[in-house]
């Protein structure tokens, strides 16, 4: 069946690639029918005006519909504007649904459901395309095109890889252990290493001030388990307490690469056990496993939450109105927490480039050749630039040969960033193109993203900075282990590897998570008594679902991967 549908979204490539020929013997603008751009190919590519729609499985709150400043000027380069949709809650069912209906939008991003729409024949091969049409995305991806490939049985290319930057550094952390400023300096800026360092800094500030200046009461730690989010702020923490990298459901033996449900591990039962205490302590918000993700930025804008566990990303929303109304102090530092001393927070451990996750063309879309080209100009020098920093003089100068940011900008960027991304459009298109990460430069010297040491540091407030410089750091980053202290993982993150959807392995994954989404927060709501009888129910539900036949199935998908990527 695969051979099959692989010949017909081939034999489409083909068409459409000959389709594209005829109209550039018809047209001046599209002479030898390529791109041009900053790889320097010849010929112009077509402005036409042309619409792709676009289904993401990630939310873009500040969408614009291109009509932001950077949209508008890819659209001028370009000709293309997106109709786009975004997914809402949990993308997996609207995903499923787009697979099995035969229509699909022209460009579609699944994050990891991709499987589905492969299965399903949505997708065209972009290896064809790549080769004749896209010297940009050619040039970003470099010595790593062989990760593109889809699975060890499956040698064509699906997607463009978008959620993983090109020779990344990241000089920042964003999680998942947040403190208030103002927690911190009540305490005198205590050493916050473990759980126990982490809830005292909480339990003091609360002794002190067990309201806010309304007499509305202070909230110790607040979790958001709104649908997938459950993940990031329920049960991932759990391994990143305990010294392990985020490989998604899965904890990975570095030697054996034997895949483990990671809820299993006896240590992440004790994180668990740690949140139940904190529960019964009225530590723990009571609506964390209740309240609903927009109720859990609500409720982090009005400053009265002192903890948090969570990513940046996921209550950025609620910090900066924080940040808007000048409340500095009731925003957010990140600590390396972990369960014990006897672990590392693994947050910045190497994967190496990442493929899998991105941008895929569906046999849907009617003209292949120019979405790929659109989404090369986006992989091009110059649409990296527009992408991170906007357009020169309105949101960036060059000065002595520097990109720099003015103070305004800056200013907007730190305390009024919903308004100025949804203005400017910056930040807005990343996930669609392949790009290079935080730290790389290009032939001028200058940085690709806006994401490096002095920059960060011109994004913080007077009192983040005062909080970094009492724990002798610059950024968040020095509080935490080094990359250098850790092996590059071989097979990246196991979250990021292909699955295939025709076999046992979706359906036991979306049992275990039925029964972890139910069964956890159950025993952190339990009385302590009753903690240890829960997870034991827990554990044994998995095994009757057969939870070790998918371990067995992910682990040889992580030795594929290692096997392939090692080539």
């Amino acid at each position: 069946m695969r051979k099959k549908m692989k010949t017909i979204t081939s034999l489409l490539v083909l068409l459409a690639l000959f389709g594209s020929l005829l109209a550039a013997c018809g047209t001046k603008d599209e002479a030898d029918g390529e791109t041009g751009g900053a790889a320097g190919n010849p010929g112009e590519a077509s402005t036409e005006p042309i619409t792709f729609t676009l289904f993401s499985a990630d939310p873009s709150p500040n969408w614009n519909n291109m009509q932001d400043a950077v949209g508008k000027a890819i659209t001028a380069k370009t000709g293309v504007t997106l109709d786009a949709e975004f997914a809402v809650g949990d993308p997996k069912q609207k995903i499923a649904l787009i697979a099995s209906s035969g229509q699909y939008p022209d460009l579609i991003s699944p994050k990891g459901d991709g499987g589905l729409l492969v299965e399903a024949g949505a997708l065209i091969d972009l290896r064809p395309l790549i080769e004749e049409h896209a010297p940009n995305i050619k040039k970003v991806i470099g010595e790593y095109m062989p990760r593109l490939q889809w699975s060890k049985d499956d040698d064509s290319i699906y997607f463009i890889p978008t959620y993983n930057a090109v020779n990344h550094q990241a000089f920042d952390a964003g999680g998942p252990f947040a403190l208030q400023h103002r927690v911190v300096k009540e305490a005198g800026y205590p050493e916050i290493k473990t759980v126990e360092d982490f809830e005292n800094a909480i339990k003091n500030y609360l002794k002190k001030h067990p309201t806010d200046e309304n007499g509305n009461p202070n909230i110790g730690l607040s979790l958001t388990a709104d649908d997938w989010r459950i993940m990031i702020s329920v049960t991932n923490p759990a391994f990143q307490a305990t010294g392990a990298p985020d490989d998604g459901e899965y904890y990975i033996d570095p030697k054996t690469y034997e895949a483990t449900f990671h809820y299993k591990r006896p240590e992440e039962r004790e994180y668990f056990r740690w949140l139940n205490r904190m529960n019964a302590e009225g530590i723990l918000d009571p609506e964390s496993f209740v309240q609903k993700d927009d109720q859990y930025k609500a409720k982090v804008a009005t400053g009265r939450v002192l903890g948090l566990i969570d990513q940046q990303w996921g209550f950025a929303d609620g910090e900066n109105a924080l940040k808007a109304a000048g409340r500095f102090d009731q925003t957010y530092g990140h600590y390396p927490v972990q369960l014990t001393t006897e672990t590392k927070d693994r947050s910045f451990q190497q994967t190496g480039f990442m493929a899998g996750w991105g941008i895929g063309i569906t046999t849907s879309n009617p003209d292949p050749v120019r979405a790929i080209k659109f989404l090369d100009f986006l992989a091009s020098d110059e649409g990296q630039v527009l992408i991170n920093w906007g357009i020169e003089n309105e949101h960036y100068k060059m000065e002595n040969g520097k990109r720099v940011i003015p103070p305004e900008i800056q200013e907007r960027k730190n305390n009024d960033n919903a308004a100025f991304t949804k203005e400017s459009g910056i930040g807005l298109y990343s996930n669609y193109t392949v790009r290079y990460g935080d730290g790389v430069k290009d032939s001028t010297g200058n940085y690709y993203t806006t994401s490096f040491p002095e920059q960060v540091i011109a994004g913080y407030s007077d009192v983040e900075k005062e909080t970094l410089a009492r724990y002798n750091a610059r950024t968040w980053k020095d509080l935490y282990p080094k990359e250098d202290e850790f092996p590059v993982k071989p097979w990246g993150a196991a979250w990021n590897i292909s699955k295939p959807q025709n076999s046992e392995l979706p359906i036991i994954e979306q049992q275990v998570q039925d029964i972890v989404r139910k069964r956890i927060p159950e025993a952190i709501l339990a009385k302590p008594d009753q903690f240890d009888q829960i997870y034991d129910t827990m554990l044994a539900e998995l095994e009757k679902v057969n939870s070790s036949k998918a371990e067995e199935m992910m682990t040889q998908l992580v030795k594929d991967t290692v096997e392939l990527w090692s080539e």
